[in-house]
């Protein structure tokens, strides 16, 4: 009896003592794991994701970093510089293949259904469930819902351009016509149109123009037609606002008798209305850019004009961000996916600092715009801040499936050829309507 107690006395001490060990290891592993610097990677693109000259494309991002590590001691943010917006795609499928994609990423253009059908991206429902502080309202709805597809919300939306009219102010002075104010119509535009459309020089050619670049699609976008189901599954072609829309652009057309008015024209000064995206409108309105892009003419902005069954609605276009699916750090991805998207800090920021427009409500209508706005442009009042913030509550999200781009390619085509009188109209948008829903199908 004594032997055995002696042993079993023994077994005790050899047990705590490998308890002991393995609960200072277990310490010594969570000391060392909460010394330890954390990294979250972020995916983004050099220069201006919107195609106009800027100024340093990471100053908004660097703040946004710095007030992220600073909330959140221990861990550190890391991209990689110099990938340009035309290799990001690349670069960002190259990571992907290799299961290394960035933590939080930007999401290229027409990309999204394609990550999301792959897996790629995080459903952000859950996340923002658990979040007490996010509030989907508070953002434009035609911005927030270009990161939805498939039936969840896969990103989040972090800067948008809207499209405007821009207008020749010094052409329609010239002719002793007003800008047109934010409820002009169709009939409207098409009447200006018609009315400075002339020969000024008297050698028997016309050499003022209407408008150029204006096609079915900003036509029908601004008569409320809706040419696609959420899911990319059926076209409404044959719809009776597109071809409102389409009649209306072969009588804009008709206008010029024939001739075909060029980016040349617009340059020049000889041409009265052309749709912009407002990037193109912060980056050439003020010096000295504007000196270098139209500095024969002076220049404005205004809404597009409504069609009978529609209010000057335009597609927004939006940069978004997303939380990879295989992140290991969700929840921190998921604080800083909101630094950048959701912070109001970070928003207004943007007004500073790139072209394009905040897509929080808040930031958008904030004070801030008005004094952007005014530095850039000095004598622009009130209108230009009203333009904006209607054009941006009236957008039309964006179709983000993964065929949109080759159906409005098909659509673009023919259309096309019924807008130059090849094919029928009457029946020519019912059989575009059957081959794109095959193409869809």
């Amino acid at each position: 009896m004594r032997y055995g107690g002696k042993r079993a006395v023994r077994i005790s001490m050899i047990t705590a003592a490998l308890l002991l060990a393995v609960v200072a290891l277990t310490a010594a592993s969570y000391i060392g794991r909460q010394g330890q610097e954390r990294v979250l990677h972020f995916g983004m693109m050099a220069g201006s994701y919107w195609d106009v000259p800027t100024g340093n494309c990471y100053e908004v991002v660097d703040a946004a970093i710095s007030r992220f590590e600073e909330k959140h001691p221990g861990v550190t943010v890391e991209y990689v510089s110099g990938i340009l917006k035309e290799d990001y795609p690349e670069w960002l499928a190259e990571q992907v293949l290799l299961g290394k994609e960035p933590d939080v990423f930007m999401i290229p253009a027409g990309e999204l259904d394609t990550f999301v059908s792959l897996g790629i991206l995080k459903r952000l429902e859950p996340l923002m469930g658990k979040d007490k502080g996010f509030e989907r309202e508070a953002y434009y709805d035609a911005a927030y819902f270009y990161g939805s597809i498939r039936g969840g919300q896969y990103a989040l939306p972090y800067e948008s351009v809207p499209t405007l009219m821009f207008v020749n102010k010094t052409l329609l002075s010239k002719e002793g016509i007003r800008m047109p104010g934010a409820d002009w119509t169709w009939n409207d535009f098409l009447s200006l149109c018609r009315q400075v459309t002339k020969d000024t020089d008297g050698d028997g050619v016309i050499d003022q123009f209407g408008c150029f670049d204006y096609g079915w699609r900003e036509a029908a976008d601004s008569n409320g037609a809706v040419l696609f189901d959420k899911d990319g599954k059926t076209s409404y072609f044959a719809d009776s606002r597109v071809e409102e829309a389409v009649r209306f652009v072969k009588d804009l057309n008709a206008a010029n008798e024939g001739y075909v008015v060029t980016a040349r024209e617009f340059d020049k000064g000889q041409v009265a209305f052309r749709p912009f995206a407002f990037s193109q409108y912060r980056t050439y309105k003020p010096y000295p850019w504007r000196i270098k892009k139209y500095s024969d003419f002076e220049w404005d902005c205004v809404k597009l004009p409504s069609g009978p069954d529609g209010s000057g609605q335009t597609k927004l276009d939006t940069l978004l961000m997303g939380v990879s699916s295989r992140t290991k750090q969700e929840y921190m991805a998921w604080e800083f996916i909101k630094e950048l998207c959701y912070e109001e800090e970070t928003q207004l920021h943007l007004l500073k600092a790139s072209q394009g427009m905040p897509v929080l409500k808040k930031a958008a209508q904030s004070p801030l715009l008005r004094q952007v706005l005014g530095s850039d442009t000095p004598g622009n009042g009130d209108m230009d801040v009203k333009v904006i913030g209607q054009v941006m509550e009236e957008a039309m999200e964006t179709p983000n499936f993964r065929l949109y781009l080759s159906a409005m390619n098909l659509a673009d085509g023919e259309i096309g050829r019924m807008i130059n009188g090849d094919v029928s109209m009457d029946s020519g948008l019912l059989k575009l309507q059957r081959e794109v829903n095959g193409v869809l199908k």
